[in-house]
């Protein structure tokens, strides 16, 4: 029956679209019909956007939420900060052991007798 009434409504043009029985409790019925009227789009529409949405959701290939970017790029900014306080501590660490060799070798402008000149 159904194979009929979708040969009816493709007469003049080529249909790609299948039909499929879906089995739903009353609870998620009226919340497809409040959200699917909400968008004003039909609870058909409303399923196979939804069907396309977990697909993309699966594929990991969706648009991030304005919360998810603000957190990414707080990870970011704080992995930068990371890099940079690595950086200025190498930095100190060198100069230290620089300092330390100098020491050792006895060439340290801290050890210069002081000339009496300011």
């Amino acid at each position: 029956m159904s194979q009929t009434s979708d040969t009816k409504r493709s007469i003049g043009k080529v249909s790609n679209t299948k039909r499929i029985a879906v089995t739903i409790t009353e609870d998620t019925y009226q919340r497809l019909k409040y959200w699917s009227q909400k968008e004003g789009i039909s609870a058909n529409q409303y399923i196979v956007e939804a069907i396309d949405m977990k697909i993309a959701y699966e594929n990991r290939d969706y648009p991030l939420s304005t919360l998810e970017q603000a957190r990414l790029n707080q990870i970011i900014d704080g992995i930068a900060v990371l890099s940079s306080n690595i950086k200025s501590l190498e930095s100190i660490m060198i100069s230290n052991f620089e300092s330390l060799l100098g020491l050792t070798r006895g060439d340290n402008y801290l050890l210069e007798e002081e000339s009496g000149e300011l």
